[in-house]
């Protein structure tokens, strides 16, 4: 590990330095400048924990419970921005201490609306509402352990109301905040993160009429920027990153009759797009595990879709038969396994597994993890 070598040479070399100077009590002792002294002082107070090397006290910090990383951002600005940076998740997988969660939207009971909650082996935690206006054909997507709503309309003033407005959800400090406007307004779109980049694509306008503008956000710039767009506007389409290449599929286009087949697929590294022809058609609920896409399609809630990148070929998987057949499912992932969580109010029905890696015959089973209500939107973050 860098971080305990580099602490363990600081050690090495104070211990030398300390024995070193014991034969030397005769020579004139240096005079040290007031500035030389407070300068000394400030850079020892500077630290993440005072008195201990920074590598070291970037470790003690990522040992802590995740369960204190609130509190934790309460200290001082260095500890916040330290426990909110891509670096603690880098420190705390390599402690063995990063934690993998389940964030869904879930709908409340008697028409109250819907929440997000994390969910838990025993019990599920509900993080605080979002900021703004309740919103509808809204985009989410996770960057680098942060949960990101993107765009959509108002609920209560329908769909003219499209919105630009982007917020973000800091897992570790419980706490939501503003990211930079996109350039154009859009719901209903697609969008997903490759690379460390977020994309949305296509979707209505504020004036109703279907977009095939496509933009991308820099998180390091906190910006979004228009690149190429789509050869047809689409909406009601999803997207996802698969082999470091944007994936679009379903949804509906000007150009097409009834749900799309066509997968546009937009490769970063090359600034094109590339067009396939074989897509799923109209799926309502999708999630990725490793390399692979799966869905489930509004025509059969018994058979998941799976599509390979590599070679661009789809399978389909029966679902077995549990609680009632008409059950509908939202895809969620977790720990390298599927999860099929219920979007019917069935007080019996088990969450179900599917380990794409199992051996034939033992890919099924079953997860206590539940949403409160019926389940609307799933995400996987690391903390």
């Amino acid at each position: 590990m860098l971080a305990l070598v580099g602490a363990r040479e600081a050690l090495v070399q104070a211990q030398t330095c300390h024995r070193g100077i014991m034969p030397l009590k005769s020579l004139a002792r240096p005079r040290l400048s007031p500035v030389t002294m407070t300068e000394k002082e400030t850079n020892t107070h500077d630290g993440l924990i005072p008195g201990l090397p920074e590598d070291m006290a970037k470790i003690c910090l990522a040992l802590v419970p995740r369960r204190h990383f609130p509190a934790m951002g309460a200290v001082s600005r260095r500890w916040m921005s330290y426990i909110g940076s891509r670096e603690f998740s880098a420190v705390r997988k390599e402690v063995r201490k990063i934690e993998e969660l389940v964030y869904v939207l879930a709908a409340e009971a008697g028409e109250k609306g819907c929440r997000w909650e994390v969910l838990g082996e025993r019990k599920n935690s509900a993080i605080p509402p979002m900021p703004g206006l309740a919103k509808v054909g809204f985009g989410v997507v996770v960057l680098y352990g942060k949960l990101c709503v993107i765009a959509g309309y108002a609920a209560l003033h329908g769909k003219d109301s499209v919105s630009d407005e982007v917020y973000q959800y800091d897992a570790r400090l419980n706490r939501w905040g503003a990211l930079a406007k996109m350039n154009v307004a859009r719901r209903d779109f697609a969008c997903a993160e490759v690379d460390g980049t977020i994309y949305a694509a296509g979707g209505f306008g504020c004036s109703g009429h279907s977009l095939s503008s496509v933009e991308a956000y820099d998180p390091q710039q906190n910006r979004w920027r228009l690149i190429d767009g789509l050869r047809r506007p689409r909406w009601g389409c999803f997207a996802c990153g698969l082999d470091s290449k944007l994936y679009i599929m379903g949804g509906r286009s000007s150009f097409t009759i009834g749900n799309s087949r066509f997968v546009d697929v937009y490769d970063p590294g090359r600034d094109r797009w590339e067009e396939i022809k074989r897509g799923c058609v109209m799926a309502t609920s999708h999630a990725v595990v490793g390399e692979t896409l799966f869905c489930v399609e509004w025509k059969n809630q018994r058979c998941l879709s799976a599509f390979s990148p590599s070679d661009g070929s789809w399978k389909k998987i029966p679902v077995p038969l549990t609680g009632s057949s008409s059950t509908r499912f939202c895809l969620g992932a977790r720990g390298g396994k599927l999860l099929l969580l219920s979007q019917e109010e069935e007080g019996g029905y088990q969450t179900m597994t599917y380990d794409p890696a199992a051996a034939p015959g033992s890919e099924w089973g079953t997860s206590e993890l539940k949403p409160s209500g019926l389940c609307l939107c799933s995400v996987t973050i690391q903390v």
